[in-house]
């Protein structure tokens, strides 16, 4: 059992059927179709339903609840499984470019509502207006690479040794793909996975994370208008809000073909070894812990605000958050103090407004993640250079928000073998090593168990050199002067070693997402055999 894939849902019965909500979150909803009184339905297959137990949607900067969903029943999973199977059949019989006609209707319904699901994203993960904004823009700027895409999903031929021989690699639609989303981005990973999946000729199965549900719901809501007016079927974009035993059910199915999973790395190892068992795929995009590297001749005026926004932006719960910063000895003193100074003028605030730039942490469990970490930094020695200490009280109703204050820190220890310089936590704490050679660096960068982005501040093209090359960074994404997080769709995203070795986005992404055939076609009179084999009778 994958008990630990996703949290227990409480199991709560006896509820009222109405809430109160804040004019705040009621102006958020009410655009994107979300009801604004009683319990909502958590799972789609083209009619909406949920009779599982209930799951609360809470916002983390003020504390209140925004909503209660009805969450799929185990039954409701399984008729939703079988109805995904079965709008499968009608997409894949559908032409590639029809089903990227469908897509730029997809991308022109989440475009009209850019700023509402953007200001949802903020109520609802944490992260602030622009960021959220941004996320949306992410599922809009892969619609329109998926819609072109359907015009170039394909095979090649390959010159065969025989006469009259002709050798293809066909690409299919796959199946089904089923994909488990995280917290820390609610609309964009969905969406990358989504986009390229439909294109390919496949149905999607979501299951996003049970914290950031509306979201979903109010994502799907627009996609299947779309698939309503083209009489696709509502299934071939499925959601089932729910938790552990609604993971455990998908990536245990066989009718699932592909299961992508974004999360934790403990959680991504299991997810791997199960679907595995049943000789199912998987794309993988899990821990992170990623490293900016600054050389004496990096632009300081560039390098220290992206370092900043890689470190503080979603309040470090981005994968690919700046973690650790590897600072040569010769600037060391002056890169820190221009980094504290701009934390110092930095404070946490409603990410609602649009001139905050630090939201909350998305939980009371991140919280508590935080301050056990910093306790753990203080009594190991390591001197806190910034940040640490307590929050002046904030005004309501965010005084109880999930709210701390970014924090740099320089550990006793450079070891990248030990804590804290192993383990990736997802909160907004930038450890900082000096060096006096790029070779050290380069050898901290790589060795920690993750590989998703890096870093590099340089004008030197040798040292570029060194970087991207076959000596350099293991990472998957490997970046020069530019930060390590706010990567664009155009390239595959994902990262290399325990960070899981997935590919999302673009590039050959869409690969994954189809099912792959060699195909020998004999257009002689003759049928000989490869190789020179003879086997006449």
């Amino acid at each position: 059992m994958l008990s630990f894939l996703t949290p227990k849902l409480p199991s709560v019965r006896i509820l009222p059927v109405s809430r109160s909500l804040s004019s705040r979150a009621s102006a958020i909803l009410r655009p994107l179709d979300i009801p604004l009184s009683g319990e909502i339905a958590g799972a789609y297959d083209g009619s909406w339903k949920g009779s599982g137990d209930i799951l609360e949607s809470v916002c983390p900067s003020t504390g209140e609840i925004i909503a209660r969903i009805r969450t799929a029943s185990p039954s409701e999973l399984h008729e939703t499984l079988d109805k995904t199977r079965d709008a499968y059949k009608h997409l894949r019989a559908l032409p590639a470019p029809r089903r990227g006609e469908i897509l730029r209707q997809i991308r022109e319904s989440i475009a009209s509502k850019r700023e509402a699901l953007g200001a949802l994203v903020s109520l609802e993960m944490g992260k602030i207006r622009t960021e959220g904004v941004g996320e949306v823009q992410e599922f809009v700027d892969i619609c329109d690479y998926a819609v072109g895409l359907s015009r170039m999903m394909n095979g090649r031929v390959v010159n065969s040794e025989r006469p009259g021989h002709s050798i293809l690699e066909v690409p299919n639609p796959l199946g089904v793909v089923g994909v488990i989303s995280a917290f820390n981005f609610p609309v964009a990973v969905y969406g990358w996975n989504f986009a390229l999946s439909f294109a390919a000729g496949n149905a999607t199965l979501w299951k996003p994370s049970p914290t950031t549900p509306l979201c979903a719901i109010a994502v799907t809501k627009l996609i299947a208008r779309v698939l309503e007016v083209n009489d696709v079927p509502g299934a071939a974009a499925s959601l089932v809000v729910g938790g552990s035993d609604i993971g455990e059910a998908i990536v245990q199915a066989s009718g699932v073909d592909l299961v992508s999973f974004t999360g934790s790395e403990k959680v991504g190892r299991e997810v791997g070894r199960a679907v595995q068992s049943r000789f199912g795929k998987t794309i993988l995009e899990l821990g992170g812990n990623n490293a900016a590297v600054v050389m004496p001749d990096a632009d300081l005026s560039l390098a220290v605000p992206a370092i900043g926004f890689g470190a503080i932006g979603t309040a470090g719960q981005r994968c690919t958050s700046t973690r650790r910063l590897y600072v040569h000895r010769s600037i060391s003193d002056k890169v820190l103090r221009a980094l504290s100074g701009l934390y110092s003028a930095i404070s946490p605030g409603d990410p609602l407004e649009s001139t905050t730039l630090l939201g909350p942490l998305h939980s009371k469990t991140a919280v508590d993640t935080y301050v056990t970490a910093l306790t753990s930094l203080r009594a190991s020695g390591a001197e806190i250079l910034s940040g640490g200490d307590d929050l002046e009280p904030l005004p309501a109703p965010l005084a109880t928000g999930n709210y701390v204050k970014p924090v740099i820190a320089i550990p006793r220890t450079h070891d990248p073998l030990k804590e804290p310089w192993n383990k990736e936590l997802f909160v907004p704490i930038l450890n900082v090593a000096i060096f006096d050679h790029l070779e050290d660096a380069i050898n901290w960068n790589n060795a920690v168990p993750q590989g998703l982005s890096s870093s590099l501040w340089t004008r030197d093209i040798r040292n570029v050199g060194k970087w991207i090359g076959p000596s350099g960074s293991d990472a998957g994404i490997v970046n020069v002067n530019v930060g390590t997080s706010g990567a664009e769709i155009g390239a595959a995203f994902g990262g290399n070693k325990s960070t899981g070795w997935g590919r999302e986005s673009g590039g050959d992404a869409w690969k994954q997402y189809v099912r792959w055939s060699a195909c020998t076609i004999n257009f002689s009179d003759n049928a000989p055999l490869a190789q020179g084999v003879n086997f006449s009778i």
